[in-house]
Formats: C-alpha cells, structure tokens, sequence
C-alpha cells in the first residue's frame, strides 16, 4: 500500500476501511494512530520497514476508539512490538474486553452503510478481533510522551462513550479518529457516521470544529483535509449528515 506522507512527521497507510496513521517519534520510533481491521498488523510492520523503522520500532499505539476497524490489529501489533496501548480512559474496559461494546445508535441510511460495511468484511474473512491491554489511559489534557512536538489528548465522546483526538498545534495537524470524516472525494467534511450518541457526537465534531491550529485533519474514513483544515469543519453541518 501507498504511504502518503501528511505531514514532517506523520504518514497515512490508507485501508479500504479505517485508515492508520504513523508518526515518527524520537529514536526512530514510531507511534500507530489505530490499527485497521485484524489481520493488518503486517502491512502496518511493512509500512514503518519503508519508513526506515527497525524491528520492534512502534513504541505506541494509541486508539482513538474501540472499534474494529480502529483496535483490530491492535493485539496483534503489541505482541509484535511491544508497543504500549494508548486508550482513552473511559475506553479502557471496551479495549480489553471486560465490558461489551455499546451498539450505535443508527438512522436508516447509517443501518444500510452499516450492513453494507459488516457485510464487506466478512465477505473478506476477516480474522475475528483480539482484545488488548491499555498500559496508558488517557485523559482530556494529556500530552503524549515521546512525540516530536506537543500532542494533545482531546476527549471527544459520541461516537463512542470515550473517543479521544489528538492535536499537534505547532504542526496544525489534527488526529479526529471518526468524529469527522470526509465524503469519497474529499470535498466535503462531514460527522462520522455510526454513533452511540449523535448529539454527543455533533458536540464533539464542534468542538474539534473551533480548533483553530489546524491545517491538516487525518480522517480515518475519506480523504484528508491538506489544508483549511480549520475553516472546512467549521462551516461544516453535521446536524444534516446521515439523515
């Protein structure tokens, strides 16, 4: 797969579904914004491999939800590596598998894409997702140890009870995890679809909206926002989205 790098940096590995980003921190590490769905650990090791990486060079990897196409690879990865896991807090017993995944609550065009997208992976045969540990509970204000520059922990609920988002302000890049996505063509920002609590979500989608440090948005799902990384969400109306 093509890495493309987004910024000094931090690269996308772009999947089919959920993208992953990687982040060059001190020492030639790394650090993996989510993981993909199960079975992407491979692609993710060849990836740092490209990126000059050694062996065993992802040092973190930070989820930004529980979801399988976010923690899939998660496991596999830690076993891998040794990376640390980085969760929000509130997510801590839905990563590790002590307490079930809150179902979203869906309008009848998220049902469809819903089926359609549950429908797609099994028709791939993907692996059934492991659970994983969390050595790092994050919190609303925490700074991530090791990276190149400040990167802030934003806790975002709504999409999931304790979705998380980091932002790096002296880069002005933004890590939304599924809060915001883009359409296919990357002309429009949109609110991530599939949420446990849309009015939560669209708080959130506000809130990372009102970022005004922000060129470049690492969607998980879509095409990045490259630049008016700011001024693109903030005139966006995820109020409509997925009616």
């Amino acid at each position: 797969m093509d890495l493309r790098q987004l910024a000094p940096h931090v690269w996308q590995l772009p999947f089919p579904v959920g993208h992953v980003h990687l982040v060059a921190l001190s020492d030639d590490a790394y650090a993996a914004v989510d993981t993909g769905l199960p079975g992407s650990a491979p692609a993710n090791l060849d990836a740092i491999t490209r990126l000059g990486g050694r062996p065993g060079a992802l040092r973190q990897s930070v989820l930004t939800h529980c979801h399988v196409d976010h923690m899939g690879s998660a496991a596999d990865l830690v076993a891998a590596t040794g990376a640390r896991g980085l969760a929000g807090a509130p997510k801590v017993p839905y990563v590790d598998g002590t307490r079930p995944e809150p179902p979203p609550d869906l309008t009848p065009v998220e049902r469809a894409l819903h089926e359609r997208v549950l429908a797609g992976i099994a028709a791939d045969g993907v692996p059934p997702l492991r659970h994983t540990r969390v050595d790092v509970a994050l919190h609303d204000g925490d700074v991530l140890d090791g990276w190149p520059e400040p990167a802030r922990v934003l806790h975002v609920p709504g999409h999931t009870p304790g979705s998380i988002a980091l932002h790096l302000p002296e880069s002005r890049v933004l890590f939304p995890g599924d809060t915001i996505a883009t359409d296919p063509d990357g002309t429009r920002v949109l609110l991530g679809p599939l949420n446990v609590d849309r009015a939560g979500a669209i708080a959130s989608f506000r809130r990372l909206a009102a970022l005004a440090e922000v060129d470049t948005v690492c969607v998980p799902h879509g095409v990045p926002v490259r630049s008016d990384g700011h001024a693109a969400p903030a005139a966006a109306a995820p109020e409509a989205d997925w009616r």
